[in-house]
């Protein structure tokens, strides 16, 4: 005898496995964060709060924006802060000068 879930399952595709987008570490997203960082935000600390507040709008997620700062973090840029509360998540900003070397020479961007 043939159950019920079974009789449902007829019609129906096999399920599809959707992998789930994670940021790379060359995505347009970081680059975008990262700009934001270093060029808009003031302070010397942000949250993942702020950082999905007031960041660049693609990514005021705060999965997307906890995913694109740990990727900063292994890349120096963002120093993980401890907090009051284990929910809260902030960061000490590394502002380093980046030298791109072009035509007319070395270039010093901040």
């Amino acid at each position: 005898m043939v159950g019920l879930f079974e009789r449902l399952d007829r019609g129906r595709p096999p399920p599809t496995e959707e992998v789930a987008k994670q940021p790379g570490r060359d995505s347009p997203s970081i680059e975008k964060l990262l700009d934001w960082l270093v060029n808009h935000w003031t302070k010397p600390t942000i949250s993942a709060r702020e950082i999905y507040t007031y960041g660049p709008n693609s990514i005021r997620n705060k999965k997307t924006t906890l995913n694109l700062a740990q990727i900063l973090v292994e890349q120096g840029w963002l120093v993980p802060m401890e907090t009051r509360q284990y929910n809260i998540h902030e960061w000490k900003i590394v502002r380093r000068t980046i030298f791109i070397s072009g035509a007319a020479g070395a270039a010093q961007v901040r």
